[in-house]
C-alpha cells in the first residue's frame, strides 16, 4: 500500500517538476536544540559508524540502517530537533511526512499550500511541497531537504531520494542500508 503512495507521488512530482517550494519553519514551541523527541520509537534504530566534523563543526559521518524483521529499512531521522521515523523508500521521489508527523514538528498545517494530488493506499489526497532546513539520520545530515506533506492517507513518513540522492552514496547489504554523506 505504501509503495502504491510513492509511485503516484513520484509521477506527480515528475509532472509538476518538484521545485524549491515553501520554506516550512517549526512553530515557536519547538526546540530546535533539543536532541530528542517525546516519541519513544520501537524497531531498529541506526547505528552510528566513522564520524568527523564538516567546514560549519558539525559532526558527519555513516550512519547504518539495519533490516527490521519485517524486511524493510526504518530510519529514525530527525528535524527540527524531533525524531521522526521512515520508511526508507527509494522508490519515492521526495521526502514525504504524514499530517501528523508534519504537525509533531511544528509545522503549521493551515498555512500549506495543499494543491499537489496524490493517490494513497486510502484513496485520493493532497500533498503540500515543504523545505525541511536539515534532516539527519545518525551522523549522516543533509541540509535543505525538498519535501511534501500528506495531510491524510499515509501511515509513515517515507525518507526518499530528495534524502537519498543528496548523500555521497548509500549502499545495500543483506541486513543494512549504510549512508554515506
Amino acid at each position: 500500500m505504501i509503495r502504491l503512495a510513492a509511485i503516484a507521488v513520484i509521477g506527480i512530482l515528475s509532472a509538476t517538476g518538484m521545485a524549491h517550494g515553501l520554506m516550512a519553519q517549526p512553530a515557536a514551541s519547538v526546540d530546535a536544540d533539543s536532541r530528542t523527541g517525546s516519541d519513544s520509537w520501537r524497531g531498529p534504530a541506526y547505528l552510528r559508524g566513522s564520524e568527523t566534523s564538516d567546514a560549519k563543526g558539525q559532526v558527519a559521518g555513516d550512519a547504518e540502517v539495519t533490516k527490521a524483521v519485517d524486511g524493510h529499512f526504518w530510519a529514525d531521522g530527525q528535524v527540527y530537533g524531533r525524531r521522526v521515523r521512515f520508511l526508507v523508500d527509494t522508490g519515492a521521489t521526495t521526502v514525504t511526512l504524514t499530517g501528523d508527523d508534519a504537525k509533531r514538528l511544528g509545522l503549521d498545517l493551515a498555512s500549506l499550500s495543499f494543491d499537489i494530488p496524490v493517490h494513497t493506499a486510502h484513496g485520493e489526497g493532497r500533498a503540500a511541497r515543504v523545505h525541511l532546513a536539515a534532516l539527519s539520520v545518525g551522523s549522516a545530515r543533509v541540509e535543505d531537504v525538498d519535501a511534501m506533506v500528506v495531510r491524510q492517507g499515509l501511515s509513515t513518513s517515507l525518507l526518499g531520494m530528495s534524502y537519498l540522492g543528496r548523500l555521497s552514496r548509500f549502499e545495500a547489504t543483506p541486513e543494512a542500508l549504510i549512508l554515506h554523506p
